[in-house]
């Protein structure tokens, strides 16, 4: 197994998986972007985008969908929630939350923010989208003041979904 990986990206949740699982793997960590910094990677991944997993003949690039894999493809390893489980509609929601939720305004106001440069940056635009990112953490607050984590007692994918963008920067967009 390989992952391609840049740091503070999202391919930190497939890291973080990773080393939950337990499995062995081969980490390869480029600079980021890597279609720009490292036009070969394409050969690697069409896109160029990070993560990649590699497992045998399977390549994924989808953050949370590697995850799931890793979870289901590990069951010992205790990160996912059996469809026949109570908790499944939030774990699953949770789960996806942390992509198809979070990501977007977290990227906006980052972007806007910190990473282009001052005379790019939009101060107004980061606000707003920093307000975003802050509303849509409420579903999730209401999943952790329910239990100790967003599926419920146990820890699972879904936490490393959320958390891996939302608890590193909560400082930054809570402010």
């Amino acid at each position: 197994m390989k992952l391609f990986h840049s740091n503070f990206t999202r391919s930190f949740r497939a890291l973080w998986a990773l080393e939950e699982v337990g499995v062995a793997y081969e980490l390869v960590t480029m600079p980021f972007p890597p279609r720009a910094t490292t036009p070969s990677f394409k050969e690697e991944n069409p896109l160029g985008t990070i993560p990649l997993l590699v497992d045998g003949a399977t390549r994924m690039t989808e953050s949370a969908a590697i995850c799931q894999y890793l979870a289901e493809r590990h069951p010992d390893a205790g990160l996912a929630v059996a469809p026949h489980d109570p908790r499944y509609g939030d774990y699953l929601n949770a789960l996806h939350h942390g992509e198809a939720t979070l990501t977007f305004p977290q990227a906006v106001y980052l972007r806007y923010s910190r990473f282009e440069p001052a005379e790019r940056r939009l101060p107004q635009a980061a606000e707003d989208y920093r307000l975003f990112f802050r509303s849509r953490l409420r579903w999730l607050d209401g999943q952790l003041q329910r239990g100790a984590h967003a599926a419920g007692a146990d820890f699972t994918i879904a936490d490393i979904s959320t958390r891996s963008l939302a608890l590193p920067r909560l400082t930054i967009l809570s402010g």
